[in-house]
């Protein structure tokens, strides 16, 4: 008789739907688990915080489009999980979870066990599904269960709870029996009914002026070729969601920048809109007017995987519930075979002129020589360094703001930020660099990322230099929580609480760590800098001390969607932004 532990029987259910990575931060309870792993197929990568283990399983996903796989500790480690988990939730994310667990007889209710947690209820906020296994002879079966909703309907992470006992226990081997199994191909994606494409078609073929408004759920089903071949085929201009950003190059002549200049109008003028994975949230304003177009002149058709997400911000003609590429694949069809392809739209040349102009604006900034360095200098620096087919990392508030405005995506899975989902979470960058890199090591992978979000997980700097990843982390170091000093400085007048740093040296640290550091302080260096960081083959981090004064200029629109409804004193607000307007002119 041969005797395997069930942590060995977990590691073979692994290894079967093919994963390569478990990310996480060991304990006592896994003990077992963590064995199998010993010269397995699979890799366990220890991390300094479970929280970054999890954005790491998260942005391996986004890039791979294969599930993450995170394990944590009872108690505490489960409970240090919850920060990296809730972006992947709100992203639609495909993500296991392993939690350890204490023994069954200690647990559900507790009976004064150490590190005890009710860890089930406290994922169900933030997963999909989840289960407890009380009974070692489920564990193949629960487990991938678990695999098969992440995948399924809108993707997302899952929660399996292991009690230590279930862990532990042994079994003969041969009664163990693990089917062969590919998940991808097992898991089938909702389709649309055919009659609903063919007048999808006709309306988007007959418009005067129709758009398409892609969004993370595009992104996740893959299916940017067919979005390109339906756009181009008409000729309709595509404003896609932030999440949804890299569906097209951004410099493709049907593509235009969310809230430039040139989306808004398409925006306000098309006839019908083409919502597919998105849910029209705050970023995308709800779809209400003046944003986008009234209600009784301008259709709005969407596709969506959950059925609650369709009609949520806006009034649709048509909704479909059912999987963006498995749409645009009969969308695609029907359109080429019954209709002709479209030659030109003359407003297109005007939206993308109009965008031209919104990102003129920020020229003289991106080109400046100012001491310290204007953020749209840096990151245009960093933009113009990299290549296209770079993954593009961005952690941070106004980071978040100011990159947008220069650092261009241009292939899909390529822009990895919590920003352009609902959890708006800062520091992510870290852990979704280190994940993007295992996924794609044949690209380079940079981070753009505030001082305040950077400094939030800076030990995993310590588990990028033990994997051996070449990374950069540029730092827009202000010395703050830039973008809640920002509004301090706004709406209260400059009445700063809570938001400033002593001076830190990131570069420094950097190298305590055995990475690669270079603080910056003039624009001209940048660029030297960045060849140097690539050349030592190390995780790298550039810390550049920007201007510490400079407001996004879109600051005050974000703030009226976060804070709609609110009493906040907007007169204060307008009154610094024409002031700061006259000092900058």
């Amino acid at each position: 008789m041969s005797v395997i532990t069930i942590g060995e029987v977990i590691k073979r259910v692994l290894e079967k739907e093919g994963i390569k990575y478990v990310f996480g931060v060991p304990g006592d309870q896994p003990y077992p688990l963590l064995n199998a792993f010993y010269g397995s197929n699979i890799k366990f990568i220890t991390f300094h915080h479970e929280a970054t283990a999890a954005h790491a399983a998260d942005a391996y996903a986004r890039v791979t489009g294969e599930i993450g796989v995170v394990l944590g500790t009872v108690g505490p480690g489960a409970a240090n999980l919850i920060g990296g988990v809730y972006p992947a939730f709100a992203e639609g994310i495909p993500m296991l979870v392993l939690t350890a667990q204490n023994q069954v007889n200690r647990s559900y209710p507790d009976k004064g066990s150490m590190q005890a947690l009710d860890q089930y209820s406290l994922f169900k906020a933030v997963t999909k599904w989840n289960a407890v296994i009380y009974s070692w002879d489920r564990v193949i079966e629960i487990v991938r269960r678990a695999i098969s909703v992440a995948y399924s309907g809108r993707p997302g992470p899952v929660q399996v709870d292991i009690p230590s006992d279930i862990l532990h226990k042994n079994i003969d081997e041969a009664d163990l029996i693990i089917p062969e199994r590919s998940v991808l191909e097992s898991i089938g994606r909702p389709s649309p009914p055919m009659k609903s494409i063919e007048k999808i078609a006709q309306i988007l073929a007959t418009s005067e002026r129709p758009l398409i408004h892609p969004g993370g759920g595009l992104m996740r089903s893959g299916g940017s070729e067919e979005l390109q071949i339906i756009s181009e085929y008409l000729q309709i201009p595509v404003v896609t969601s932030i999440s949804g950003r890299g569906a097209l190059p951004e410099d493709s002549p049907l593509s235009l920048i969310p809230n430039s200049y040139g989306a808004l109008a398409a925006q306000t003028e098309a006839d019908v809109v083409l919502v597919i994975g998105s849910k029209l949230g705050d970023l995308d304003f709800f779809g209400r007017p003046p944003i986008w177009g009234e209600y009784d002149k301008q259709k709005f058709i969407q596709v969506d995987t959950l059925p609650e997400n369709i009609g949520l911000n806006r009034p649709v003609e048509i909704g479909i519930v059912a999987d963006a590429r498995e749409t645009l694949i009969l969308l695609s069809d029907v359109i080429r075979s019954k209709y002709p392809p479209v030659s030109k739209r003359e407003r297109n040349n005007f939206y993308k002129e109009y965008e031209r102009q919104w990102l003129d604006q920020f020229s003289e900034q991106s080109r400046s020589n100012e001491v310290p360095m204007h953020p749209l200098r840096v990151i245009s620096e960093v933009r113009k360094f990299y290549a296209r087919d770079s993954i593009s990392v961005i952690d941070g508030g106004n980071t978040a703001v100011w990159a947008h405005y220069a650092n261009r995506i241009y292939k899909p899975n390529s822009f990895l930020s919590t920003t352009s989902g609902d959890s708006g979470h800062l520091g992510s960058g870290i852990g979704f660099s280190i994940g993007a890199k295992l996924a794609r090591p044949d690209k380079d992978v940079y981070c753009i990322t505030g001082d305040g979000a950077f400094s939030m997980h800076i030990g995993d700097l310590e588990t990028a230099k033990r994997l051996g990843l070449q990374v950069t982390f540029i730092v827009l170091n202000d010395s703050a929580w830039g973008m809640i000093k920002s509004g301090q400085t706004l709406y209260y007048n400059g009445n700063h609480i809570g938001v400033d740093f002593e001076d830190i040296n990131y570069a420094e640290i950097a190298k305590a760590m055995g990475c690669f550091g270079e603080r910056i302080k003039r624009p001209e260096d940048i660029t030297d800098a960045l060849k140097r960081a690539k050349k030592s083959n190390l995780p790298a981090v550039l810390d550049c001390e920007i201007n510490k004064e400079v407001i996004p200029p879109d600051f005050q629109t974000l703030a009226s969607i976060w804070l709609e409804g609110c009493d906040s004193p907007p007169k204060a607000a307008e009154k610094n932004m024409e002031q700061m307007a006259k000092e900058n002119s």
